[in-house]
């Protein structure tokens, strides 16, 4: 065993003692968390018009700061990317992290110098819990990939500018820099089809242990290595013995992803973002992931059905159900106040409190009053495919197909990129609507009274969606093709292409 390999299991055992701290008071740690981030924001602009002077309590929060999305802080966003001191946080942020928007397109979302160490010792820790649950640490002297962003940063007004994956990479600790790849230059490739031949030509003569990245992007990485070489990921990378994943569930992608390893491998789950590190996998096999209460971020969760009502509710951990849907709502130390995530997530267990990550609030499909959720499509297609083994799927999504003919009735379509097809796809189809109508009861009432009609599944040429992803200039890094639509932009964009 190598020193890294050694040294790692002491740091482990300390590192897991340090969370079980604050997870025997979880309450008692978010409330310390919100009064320590209220005292700094009470000395800003954003405080000062928000009265945050004296606010102590979740209820002062609740009452002096609404819920918004990104557009709805972007007055204050465009002041700080001025480089105006003391806006939403003390002092001015040490990087922007610049991710795809929506209506507001490029979204800069601040990190500080107290919100850096969030993202770091997240998946520094999540590594460590691993070691010390499973005495498993000789990954830790191989060859570590990660598949991201560039590193290349640029300068607005005196603030650095970039991926939040390329600002992480400038912060890998120096003893895990000889262990890492892709290295730098190659990093740096924007291409998104180049810079993967150039990471499979590093990669290949390495002793990789462990690769991560977002299962889709990992899947085509894998199947490089696989042409290149004519043999399964597992015997090209013998060591290679933990796959690392965020981003979206890994259900949907996980037999094809192993299929190409051909072996097993452990599995490593984490819930990052550009607004915060939030949670991770702290027990192998458990698929809770455990959310992180003492690393500056104060959350706060609205039921998911209430989400666009005027004023929803705000619960804090003391409030929430298990097994509810709930969006996700930060006050943090990156500047973040009463911010919209647009993450969804159930909570699979209190004490400590564990999340799965079920989808996006503002990704779900209720063109005609069915608001159906990812999790639900997701947890649907894994059922299809177990009843039906021979089939294989890439990439999928779903949209509302509606008819203009009055005795035909509108229904979803199923626009899914086959590995291998199913051998009988009506049986699928109908394998797939049976399946949602058993988790969703507006989606079963709405099918039982036939307003809508049985779906159609639609089988996408090979290669649709890293073509039509292409064509938008999100090809590759951290991008995630949307589960759910309540239009036809994604599918009329996937069926039009070549």
């Amino acid at each position: 065993m190598g020193l890294k390999a050694t040294l790692s299991r002491p740091l482990a055992a300390y590192i897991v003692r340090q969370y079980a701290r604050w997870q025997h008071d979880p309450i008692g740690t978010q409330q310390r968390v919100l009064r320590g981030l209220l005292a700094q924001g009470a000395r800003t602009a954003f405080g000062q018009a928000h009265d945050l002077t004296g606010a102590s309590t979740p209820a002062d929060l609740a009452a002096r700061v609404p819920v918004r999305d990104y557009e709805g802080l972007l007055p204050w966003f465009e002041r700080m990317k001025t480089g105006e001191a003391n806006v939403l946080w003390p002092g001015r942020p040490l990087y922007l992290a610049k991710t795809s928007g929506t209506t507001s397109g490029a979204k800069y979302i601040p990190l500080t110098a107290d919100s850096i160490p969030n993202h770091l010792n997240g998946a520094r820790d999540a590594l460590l819990h691993y070691v010390q649950r499973t005495g498993k640490s000789r990954f830790l002297d191989g060859k570590l990939m990660f598949l991201s962003g560039s590193p290349e940063l640029e300068t607005l007004n005196g603030i650095h500018v970039g991926r939040l994956s390329g600002i992480v990479n400038h912060h890998v600790p120096a003893y895990l820099r000889r262990n890492q790849l892709p290295s730098y230059n190659t990093n740096c490739i924007e291409d998104w089809e180049q810079k993967l031949e150039r990471i499979v030509d590093e990669t290949l003569p390495a002793p990789m242990t462990l690769i991560s990245g977002i299962p889709p992007w990992v899947q085509m990485y894998f199947d490089r290595v696989v042409v290149r070489t004519g043999r399964p990921v597992g015997e090209v990378f013998p060591d290679f013995s933990l796959f690392v994943y965020g981003g979206v569930n890994f259900e949907p992608y996980r037999r094809k992803l192993f299929d190409t390893i051909g072996r097993p491998v452990d599995s490593l789950e984490l819930f990052p973002a550009s607004e915060g590190f939030l949670a991770f996998q702290d027990e192998p096999g458990n698929p809770g992931l455990l959310l992180l209460l003492d690393a500056g971020i104060f959350y706060e969760f609205i039921p998911a059905e209430r989400f666009f009502e005027p004023n929803p509710p705000r619960l804090t951990l003391a409030e929430i159900e298990l097994d509810q849907q709930y969006a996700v709502v930060l006050t943090s130390n990156a500047g973040l106040w009463g911010y919209s995530l647009g993450d969804t997530v159930r909570f699979v267990s209190r004490y400590p409190f564990r999340v799965v990550v079920t989808g996006r609030i503002k990704h779900f499909l209720s063109a005609f009053g069915e608001h159906v959720i990812g999790e639900e499509v997701e947890q649907s297609l894994r059922a299809a495919l177990a009843a039906h083994p021979e089939a294989e799927v890439i990439e999928f999504t779903v949209a509302p197909l509606v008819s203009n003919d009055p005795a035909t009735p509108s229904r979803h379509e199923w626009l899914i990129e086959f590995a291998r097809p199913p051998h009988n796809p009506a049986a699928f189809a109908d394998a797939l609507d049976t399946g949602l109508q058993q988790r969703n009861a507006y989606y079963n009432d709405l099918r039982t009274g036939n307003i809508l009609a049985p779906l159609q599944l639609t089988a996408l040429s090979p290669g649709s969606f890293q073509v039509y992803m292409k064509s938008l200039g999100k090809l590759g890094g951290q991008n995630k093709v949307p589960r759910l639509s309540n239009d036809r932009t994604l599918a009329a964009g996937l069926i039009n292409t070549v």
